[in-house]
């Protein structure tokens, strides 16, 4: 009686496992579009009450200045702030609690440091946080994004 339960669990696995070989069927993949992730720079600009961007480019050229400065500190902040201080900045990124990261998100934190502190801590670095040298209105923008998740 035992060896059917045993059995049933080795066939089990032997199935799953060979399913990872496999790459999915072209039903069950599908193409990544932009709408996959969520938007930082649409609820910045809903935030800031500009929507849509508005920074005086003419429609069709393909995004202008400001939209380029927002995907780069979007690019930025994925790449080297949130191994870290995480997605929405609450020090739980990959490295965060090892490196014991802030939470950027603490009304503590927020309440008790000015923007140009922030802003220095980028520029120069701090403790185990390295420094980053960057133009100023990326700069500006992610001490924006930082102060966009204040107590969330």
């Amino acid at each position: 009686m035992r060896f059917l339960p045993a059995f049933a669990a080795a066939s089990f696995a032997v199935a799953v496992l060979a399913a990872c070989d496999r790459p999915p069927s072209a039903d069950q993949a599908r193409e990544w579009t932009p709408a996959d992730h969520d938007h930082i720079e649409d609820q910045m600009r809903a935030a800031q009450g500009t929507p849509g961007g508005g920074d005086g480019d003419e429609p069709g050229q393909g995004g202008g200045k400001q939209q380029q400065a927002q995907q780069m500190i979007e690019s930025i902040w994925k790449s080297q702030c949130s191994v870290c201080h995480g997605a929405m900045g609450r020090g739980d990124g990959p490295q965060g609690p090892m490196l014991h990261a802030h939470d950027l998100t603490s009304e503590d934190w927020q309440s008790t440091t000015t923007d140009s502190q922030i802003a220095t801590t980028i520029r120069t670095g701090k403790g185990k946080m390295p420094k980053f040298d960057m133009p100023d209105p990326i700069l500006r923008g992610l001490v924006e994004r930082i102060r966009f998740y204040r107590g969330k």
